[in-house]
Order: C-alpha cells, then structure tokens, then sequence
C-alpha cells in the first residue's frame, strides 16, 4: 500500500476523531456558528505564521492559527457583551472581518512570488495529500491532550454544557470551564486546517456531533459515536479521493459526514424522522379507534344491542369517512365489533375496551373539575385530549386520589368503577 496513502489516512482520522469529540460539546452548547467564525478566522493567523516564519510547515503555522481562533471568540463574546449587537450577528461580524483579511493577506503574500508561498490558498478548502509523517506526531499529540483534558474534567464539562446556570450556582469554576472548552474548540478546529480547510472545518466538527445525537440520549455514548462517524466519514473521503485523484479529500470526507448526519436524520430509531412519523400514525390510529369505541358505547346506552350505520357513527365532528372506515375494519378485524348488513355493534371485548375508554375519560373529567377547580362545562375538551395516554398505573392513581368515584361531573356512570374497598 501507497505510504503516503497511510499518512492522509491516519491523519485525517485523527483529524476528524479529535473534532467530532469536541464538536459535541459545542453542539450542545448551541455553538456552532462561533465553531464556524473560528474556523475562517484562523486563515489570518495562518498568513501572519507563514510572513513570521516563511514556511509552510504546520508546526508553524498551527500557533498562529490558535491565537486568531482565540482572538476571534474573544472579538465575538465582547462584541456581543459591550454592545447592542447580538451574538449572532457578532459571530457574523467577526466571521466576516477575519476572513477578509485573511484573504487580503493571502492575496499579498502570493504577490510577492516567492517559492515557498505558494499552495497557501490550499488552506482555504484543505488539502490532504500535504499530509506528512511529522504533522502525524502533532496530530497524535494534541489529541491525547485534548482527550485527557475531556477526561479529566469530563463532570464540569458535562454540567456546564447541559445547565451552565446551575453549575454557577453550584460553586463549579465556570469561567475557567469555559475557557478550556473554547480553547479545545480552537485547537480542534486549527488541527484541521490542512486536511479539511478553513471553509470547511466547521461541518467538521459539528455535523459527526448532529449525527450522533438522533442515536443516542446521554453524552458518553454521543461522543463515542460522534468518533466513529467522524472516523468512517476520514476513511472514505480518503478512499474516494485515492481512488478519484481528481477528488479532493477535504469537501468528499464532509459530504460523506453530512451523508450519514442526513441517514440519521431521517432513520435514526426512535429519534429519526421516519419513526418520529410513524409513532405519529400509530397514535393517530389509536385515537381515533378509541373515539369510535367511545362512539359506539354512547350509542349503546341509549340503545344496548342495537347495530348501529355509519352514519350514526359519523355524527360526531372528530370522524371523517376515510378513517372512520380505517377504523372500522380495524377494530372489526381485532374482534372489538360485530357487522351485520353494513351496521355495527360491539361485542363483548369491543364493550370492555370502550367502557375502559370512557372510564378514563370520566375520571379525568372529575380529577379537572374537583383538583384543578373547571367547570364542570370546560372539562371535556381537555378530556378528550388526555384520555388516550393515561396508563393504567396513573388511573389507578386517578382513583385512588378521587377515593373510588361513581359518578362523573355530569352525574354520569364511570364504567367499570366499584365502591372503596
């Protein structure tokens, strides 16, 4: 295997392990577009590094870039704390002026024609292939600094990104918190500058972080994964570019980031958008079965046993054709109604199942109009919104709290209720 394949490939790995690490702190902490402002900021830093120490090297130029990352987060929270101007447009301001000088300094160094100036403007998108042994040894070592720095001080980390104002109050030394996660920000993003580009590093270190979060609901296991996606996203932007030498490695390792970020969106269990829809329709079917079993029981105490036409079921403003006839051939499929010439009644499980329904509904309506003091003529509405969801375990709460009711606000039966033990 190509040894210089090697090197992009470790490198950029590093690269991406170390900011999909920090990215997620800055994610939760809803700063990505300060990770963006820094990001373009450090091209003037880069230029200054490069006219101080006339070589290309990233050993030399990696300083400079921290020291313009720091000054652009220092420009964004004073702009943002001395004036009127908020924080989002601080981030734009600083964004903007950082950058443009970066570009004018840039501009002016490849005027003078000097040899080594050249492949400069490679730090506005990346490139990879510059990727040397020696830059490995800085990856590794500014990694394991920023991993034993997450480590050590992981629990004010964690609870400063989550409830910075309650870390305060706790005695936590937050300034000094955050202060280290900025700076791991910084380093994060200036690590990158090589490889990925100053145009790009942000999506860097946040996209593995977004992608992470539909997967996972504690911090430990979003950064592990923010890691690994990070770490896939390097390998194949590395592969394609080896395989396509036209291709660069920087913009194919962020697209095959976002790839994964928009797979995620979309099909992440529990948290993705299609999951999200479909608990959605089930809870829809689940609602509008239980209105038509509520439906059918009203009809049944006027007339028990009677079958009864859909248009009787429909007369009710919560039914519409379509999925009243869902509904229908659901619960007649579950065994909860018997058909007969195109009318329906319930059968005896149907008649359990709605007097469970309507049970709930009545508790509620007596918990709103004797705990939270509704009238009796506005409890309903919110009745019929809570009914669906009550578990057995908050009914059996319900009762217990109402000492075994019998009647409802409207002095109407509760199914199913038995005297106090």
């Amino acid at each position: 295997m190509d040894a210089n394949l090697l090197w992009v490939l470790a490198g950029c790995i590093l690269i991406s392990i170390g900011a999909s690490i920090v990215g997620c702190f800055a994610f939760l902490r809803k700063r990505s577009l300060a990770g963006d402002a820094v990001a373009h900021a450090l091209l003037p830093g880069i230029a200054l590094s490069y006219l101080i120490f006339e070589e290309k090297s990233l050993w030399a130029l990696f300083p400079g870039a921290l020291i313009a990352g720091w000054l652009s987060l220092l420009s964004i929270e004073g702009i943002a704390r001395y004036s009127k101007i908020k924080s989002d447009s601080a981030i734009a301001i600083v964004l903007s002026v950082f950058f443009a000088v970066g570009i004018v300094l840039l501009t002016r160094i490849q005027a003078t024609a000097s040899a080594g100036s050249s492949g400069l403007d490679a730090f506005l998108f990346g490139k990879a292939a510059a990727i040397l042994p020696g830059d490995l040894l800085l990856y590794f070592l500014v990694n394991t600094l920023m991993l034993l720095l997450i480590w050590a001080w992981y629990p004010y980390f964690k609870l400063y990104t989550f409830d910075p104002e309650f870390a305060a109050s706790s005695g936590l030394p937050v300034k000094r918190v955050s202060f280290l996660l900025s700076t791991l920000t910084v380093v994060a993003i200036a690590m990158g500058i090589q490889a990925v580009g100053v145009v790009l590093m942000a999506a860097l270190v946040i996209t593995p972080a977004a992608a992470a979060r539909f997967f996972s609901s504690s911090l430990g296991t979003m950064i592990a994964l923010a890691a690994v996606f990070g770490a896939i996203g390097a390998a194949f932007g590395v592969w394609v570019s080896y395989m396509a030498p036209a291709m660069p490695t920087g913009p194919w390792i962020v697209v095959l980031i976002s790839f994964i970020a928009i797979v995620s969106f979309v099909f992440a269990p529990t948290k993705g958008l299609w999951f999200r829809r479909r608990r959605q329709r089930l809870l829809q079917r689940k609602v509008n079965d239980e209105n038509l079993l509520k439906r059918m029981y009203h009809l049944e105490e006027a007339a028990k046993g009677s079958y009864h036409s859909t248009y009787q079921l429909a007369d009710a403003p919560q039914f519409e054709g379509r999925s009243m006839e869902a509904s229908l051939q659901r619960l007649k499929a579950a065994g909860a109604l018997e058909e007969r010439a195109g009318t329906f009644r319930l059968s005896e499980s149907g008649f359990q199942e709605a007097s469970r329904v309507v049970r709930l509904h009545r508790l509620w309506e007596l918990y709103l109009n004797q705990r939270v003091n509704m009238a009796t003529d506005h409890v309903h509405h919110d009745a019929e919104a809570i009914e669906h969801i009550i578990t057995p375990e908050l009914e059996e709460a319900l009762i217990k709290d109402l000492d075994y009711p019998l009647l409802d606000p409207h002095k109407s039966i509760i199914p199913g209720m038995k005297p106090a033990p």
